[in-house]
């Protein structure tokens, strides 16, 4: 018994190669691709619009205005987000579907598809191919965003669920970190280059379709939504191993059984479902807090707080490296550490320290010219507030959605919370401008209120998922010793665990 208890905890820190190999396949197509389209279109944004204002002279015989510009280039960094919530509002009824495999595999197409349009619209002279192939790589973001944390927290075992899902976080700061390298002058980032940097996107894009194949589907949708027990125990041998796959199918069978005569839901039928109040309270707030936390904000003065530290203007997107660079390795830090520490004390502790972050930001730019040092101490708030989103909130957000939900009511929520989420990077696009003219460095007083707040929530409201099975979890929102809600009609009582 007890050598057998040892081997179960050996297996439990060292997962299957095959599992590793299936998350670098799933990721390296999917949320990789959002985080590379994010950056990489940054580095040419003076030859794009040079691009355009040529084009337009040779159609109309006449320069284009700065508004008409900046209208056609705000539409052409915006149409991602609208692409995106398209896509996360079909990436739900796809895995449905297709299943999770194939609807990775299929979104592979849109990837394609605006790698062709924007790598040809310079030689065709036509900017509108930038507009279409920036929404198509939207759509696949969006899709890749719902469906592939469903995908890793499915072929996960539960005592791994949370690193392997940290895989989402990990790759879209991977292709944020890609997108900015490809673009440095010294590789992608001179004029001539800039539309085969723009497609490059489908490089990701043909490496999953080469690799992804070879690996299985979901074993929980295999088993749970199309009533394949062969396959599903053929899948978890090859992403377990064969002696670990007996547990994981114990588990599954479990869910099976407790979800018994339930369809998959869809995202009108969760809002109506008062036993999941809590839970889709939860994704709905950590999702607009990812996006209105102050990440944006920090992008947006770290180049004004690198230059006033004396940093060249030409090695400013060196430092923009660096940025980049430190969120990733932060990811990488959150994914060894959560399954030690738990979901909860990451995220919460996330939230307090970006709260100090604003704080000290709004000092240190207020003061920025009392004193020289003021500048380096505004540098040191800039990587400390990327590395507290990086450390919970960035990562931690999309495995919770994946586990505070079974398997009926999974797709729904990823397309309730994707939705909310792009929804917010929209609000925050559109807002962002007008409250950083409006407020300057005192917007992160704005800031200080969201992370604070929602750090609080999660502290009183939201359970520990870790180690936990999916229908464990569920119960933990039911059922609690400290908080009882009861229903209005008498014919049930809510309980809400608030277990640290």
């Amino acid at each position: 018994m007890i050598f057998n208890e040892a081997t179960s905890e050996s297996n439990d820190k060292f997962p299957n190669k095959s599992l590793l190999l299936a998350v670098f396949a799933a990721c390296v197509g999917g949320t990789f691709q959002y985080g590379y389209n994010i950056s990489v279109i940054n580095s040419p944004t003076m030859y794009v619009q040079d691009f355009i204002n040529q084009t337009w002279a040779n159609r109309y015989q006449s320069d284009i205005s700065k508004d008409a510009l900046t209208l056609l280039w705000s539409t052409i960094v915006s149409i991602f987000t609208l692409g995106g919530l398209v896509g996360v509002s079909i990436g739900g009824t796809l895995s449905i579907k297709l299943g999770r495999k194939r609807t990775l595999l299929t979104n592979n197409l849109f990837s394609l598809m605006a790698a062709l349009l924007m790598g040809l619209s310079s030689s065709a002279g036509l900017f509108e191919l930038l507009i279409i192939g920036r929404f198509f790589s939207g759509i696949n973001a969006g899709i890749a965003l719902s469906v592939q944390p469903l995908y890793l927290g499915e072929i996960a075992p539960t005592a791994l669920r949370g690193a392997m899902g940290m895989g989402t976080s990990i790759f879209i700061t991977g292709g944020i970190l890609t997108g900015q390298v490809m673009g440095l002058k010294e590789v992608l980032g001179k004029r001539e280059y800039w539309p085969i940097l723009l497609s490059t996107t489908g490089i990701p894009a043909i490496l999953q379709l080469l690799i992804l194949p070879w690996f299985p589907e979901s074993p929980r949708y295999l088993f749970i939504d199309k009533g394949d027990d062969e396959a599903c125990k053929k899948a978890l041998r090859q992403l377990h191993g064969a002696e670990d796959c007996h547990a994981a199918l114990e588990d599954i069978t479990k869910e099976k059984n407790n979800l018994a005569g339930f369809q998959a839901k869809k995202p009108w039928e969760l809002f109506a479902d008062r036993s999941l109040r809590w839970q889709l309270l939860t994704i709905i707030l950590l999702n607009m807090a990812q996006q209105l936390n102050g990440i944006n904000a920090i992008y947006f003065y770290a180049d004004y707080v690198f230059k006033q530290s004396g940093i060249p203007d030409d090695k400013i997107p060196y430092a923009t490296v660096g940025t980049g660079a430190c969120e990733c390795i932060t990811a990488l830090t959150c994914g060894l550490l959560i399954e030690y520490l738990g979901r909860k004390v990451l995220i919460t502790g996330g939230y307090f320290l970006m709260s100090i972050c604003c704080i000290l930001f709004t000092l240190t730019l207020t003061f920025q010219d009392v004193s020289p040092v003021f500048p380096y101490l505004s540098m040191a708030c800039v990587f400390a507030f990327i590395l507290s989103f990086g450390l919970g909130p960035g990562g931690v957000t999309n495995i919770l959605t994946t586990e505070l939900f079974t398997q009926s009511s999974r797709p729904a929520a990823f397309i309730i919370s994707g939705s909310v989420n792009w929804l917010s990077f929209f609000f925050v696009g559109l807002v962002f401008p007008f409250i950083i003219i409006g407020l300057q460095q005192y917007c992160f007083l704005v800031f200080l209120v969201v992370c604070s707040l929602v750090g609080l929530y999660i502290f009183l409201v939201v359970p520990e998922t870790k180690n936990k099975t999916f229908v464990e979890i569920q119960n933990d929102f039911q059922s609690s010793k400290n908080v009882k809600l009861g229903n209005s009609d008498g014919a049930g009582t809510i309980l809400l665990s608030t277990s640290i």
